[in-house]
């Protein structure tokens, strides 16, 4: 058993847990940046990990924590990175809640969040830039190239956002309906 990398999953994992505001989705451009550096997976891998985690209900963090988790270690890696995760993340909470009540209407904690959550959106839109080049394999292609030869992705994604910004309709839906879809049409 590699104790060393089951230690270090945790560390990881604990460190993006805490340093990225906004929720899980905004914590996928840190977590991304972290795992590929370390070598623990390929943009491409991160992409199949997002995309298996974004197939399943519940929070996203832990689960594509899980997946790379298990990819290096099995079982105990897949439990060390859930455990980074959301451990530290819940003791911080814990702590919050304890003083939330008193500082919530603070002018410094107001201008605070009024210029971290513009970084958030910067993440988002920065994790969907990332996985786009990857996914559509313009790394290789280029964007011309990679455009032309996965339009069909690119339609995809459009007509999803297009969904998703103009109606109601649940994220998981679309999940399903793309799954069937690839299972009818890419087999």
């Amino acid at each position: 058993m590699n104790w060393k990398l089951i230690w270090d999953l945790f560390i990881v994992f604990s460190r993006v847990a805490l340093f990225s505001w906004g929720g899980g989705p905004a914590s996928m451009g840190l977590m991304q940046r972290e795992v590929v550096s370390a070598g623990w997976v390929t943009p491409d891998e991160f992409a199949d990990a997002l995309a298996v985690g974004n197939a399943l209900p519940g929070p996203i963090a832990p689960q594509v924590s899980a997946y790379i988790g298990y990819k290096l270690v099995g079982l105990p890696g897949a439990v060390s990175a859930v455990t980074g995760t959301v451990l530290p993340t819940t003791l911080l909470m814990l702590l919050m809640i304890i003083f939330f009540f008193g500082i919530k209407d603070s002018p410094t904690v107001a201008a605070m969040l009024t210029a971290v959550r513009p970084v958030i959106i910067g993440l988002l839109i920065w994790t969907a830039y990332n996985m786009s080049y990857s996914v559509l394999g313009a790394k290789k292609l280029g964007w011309g190239q990679a455009l032309s030869q996965h339009w069909d992705g690119v339609l995809i994604a459009g007509v999803s956002f297009g969904i998703l910004t103009f109606t109601d309709i649940n994220p998981v839906f679309l999940v399903i309906a793309a799954a069937v879809l690839g299972l009818l049409v890419y087999r």
